[in-house]
């Protein structure tokens, strides 16, 4: 099995930070766009798409900044981040997503990125 490389996208969001962010961390806004169902219970979310069930630990999230979250059935070093970053002078959003995949899997991995992001775009109407 190959090491998981961490890998780096960012994506324009014509957003405030603030309802951005409870797309990111709230489990009604991330069934929006993230997953067919997610459900919170004791720093474990619950992810569900297509009646399959992945669950990750909350490992950090601080308001309108970023969450982020490791599968439980993953490597310990690895993590899936979710970042708001604000231009302090265009106070243009961005979001910064930090992944890891392998060497084969990362185009795939940033395919589902690029599309499930492009449908956040969609929900924000942005």
């Amino acid at each position: 099995m190959s090491e998981k490389k961490k890998f780096n996208l960012e994506y324009e969001i014509k957003s405030s930070p603030r309802i951005l962010y409870n797309f990111l961390s709230e489990s009604n806004g991330l069934t929006q766009w993230f997953a067919d169902k997610v459900t919170f219970r004791d720093e474990i979310y619950t992810f569900t798409w297509d009646d399959e069930e992945q669950k990750a630990r909350l490992l950090g999230m601080k308001e309108n900044k970023f969450v982020r979250f490791r599968w439980l059935d993953d490597e310990p070093q690895c993590y899936f981040e979710m970042e708001i970053v604000q231009d302090e002078l265009t106070n243009d959003v961005a979001l910064s997503v930090t992944d890891f995949a392998t060497e084969e899997t990362i185009a795939e991995r940033k395919l589902i990125w690029n599309n499930q992001v492009d449908y956040l775009v969609g929900v924000l109407g942005a």
